[in-house]
């Protein structure tokens, strides 16, 4: 059974930091790439950021591209998604996901996905 348990969200003021965390079981990681979405309220799913497992490849969206960073962690089986220079438009539920399309950004090809975690940024 796959789980995947995201956590680390919470109310944080403009410009400071975070770290999310999505801890990961019942995969075969090396077919995987593990990525982060958000919905804010009234919009629709955005892709963040993915890390294919095994070679560590990265991708953005672009309004994150220098202020977050995927990682992950293979001993642990748990993805990071290290979020700097927080701005209240980064303000969404946040949720890790797994797809077999290598370092895809497309929602619809994720076919595991975490419980979200709610991500505030205040002005």
């Amino acid at each position: 059974q796959v789980q995947l348990v995201d956590s680390g969200g919470k109310l944080v003021q403009a410009g400071d930091s975070l770290r999310l965390s999505c801890v990961a079981s019942g995969l075969t990681f090396s077919r995987y790439t593990m990525g982060w979405f958000r919905r804010a309220p009234g919009r629709e799913r955005q892709f963040v950021a993915n890390i294919v497992w095994t070679a560590g490849t990265t991708s953005y969206e672009d309004s994150v591209k220098g202020r977050f960073t995927i990682s992950r962690d293979l001993a642990k089986n748990t993805v990071f998604l290290q979020m700097n220079g927080l701005k209240p438009e980064d303000t969404a539920i946040y949720y890790c996901a797994a797809t077999t399309f290598s370092s895809s950004n497309n929602s619809l090809h994720y076919a595991y996905w975490g419980q979200g975690t709610q991500v505030t940024v205040s002005s």
